[in-house]
């Protein structure tokens, strides 16, 4: 979901984190959003560099375990 929001650059910096550490597991972004019952599209949105675009705690949790790293490690600065 696209959103306008005062903390853009904290859900911009969530989506840049998602991208290396699913490039660093060698995965495509439809490889991963098929692991995580999600679409390719939502996948493209929340990693844009351009756009703000949150996702659940839920969707954090399964992205945290298909990475293999803890759920605060998308989270730090």
């Amino acid at each position: 979901m696209k959103m306008d929001t005062k903390y853009k650059e904290n859900y911009i910096r969530l989506g840049l984190k998602i991208a290396y550490y699913r490039k660093l597991r060698g995965m495509t972004q439809e490889q991963f959003a098929g692991a995580i019952g999600k679409s390719w599209s939502f996948i493209a949105l929340v990693e844009s560099p351009s756009k703000a675009a949150g996702v659940s705690l839920e969707t954090l949790f399964k992205m945290a375990d298909i990475l293999e790293i803890e759920p605060y490690e998308l989270l730090q600065k």
